[in-house]
């Protein structure tokens, strides 16, 4: 199967948290790979070039600065960022930009329950994060299942389901929203 039998998977569970100025995505997923593999997706820049937006310029399974470079422009720069905290298969927390990813990996079985909390200042982005997300983590399934189909980000992404995932998510996020101010 290669890229042009790639199909999104179901939607991933997501939430909102806000408070301080500040607003945090939550993304769910359940994967079958133990969390070393998939922390190997996380830190390894010759794996983070198969599935993520972004590569880093070293492992960061380490805390510390490092710089990472968009994977949807050839000639794109490279943005200065920093390992906040990293437990190897468990916990890896850095900023991009502006915003914090905090990935978190916890056995389930023989697979793994992540999630993603992605905090930032710009919470109108919520659905956009989220579809952006969900077709990123069902590249790197295929990528850990051994059937790489190669990042799909940026303008590639719209080919591939992701304004479907943009309007699902939106609803979802709206109902979140709805049933936390009226509560």
């Amino acid at each position: 199967m290669g890229r042009k039998d790639f199909k999104c998977g179901p939607l991933a569970e997501v939430s909102r948290e806000t408070g301080d100025g500040e607003a945090t995505l939550i993304f769910r997923r359940n994967l079958a790979h133990p969390p070393e593999k998939v922390w190997r997706a996380l830190t390894q820049p010759n794996e983070q070039i198969e599935w993520m937006p972004f590569v880093s310029d070293r492992d960061i399974g380490t805390p510390g600065p490092f710089f990472l470079r968009m994977t949807d422009h050839e000639e794109a720069g490279e943005s200065a960022a920093e390992v906040l905290k990293a437990e190897p298969a468990r916990l890896l927390q850095y900023t991009w930009g502006d915003d914090v990813l905090t990935w978190e990996l916890e056995p389930r079985g023989s697979g793994t329950r992540l999630t993603l909390r992605h905090r930032t200042n710009v919470p109108e982005h919520f659905a956009s994060f989220a579809a952006g997300w969900h077709i990123c983590i069902d590249v790197m399934v295929r990528f850990l299942d051994g059937s790489p189909v190669g990042p799909i980000v940026g303008e590639a992404a719209m080919e591939f389901g992701w304004q479907d995932l943009h309007e699902a998510y939106s609803e979802i996020l709206a109902a979140a929203l709805d049933n936390t101010t009226q509560a």
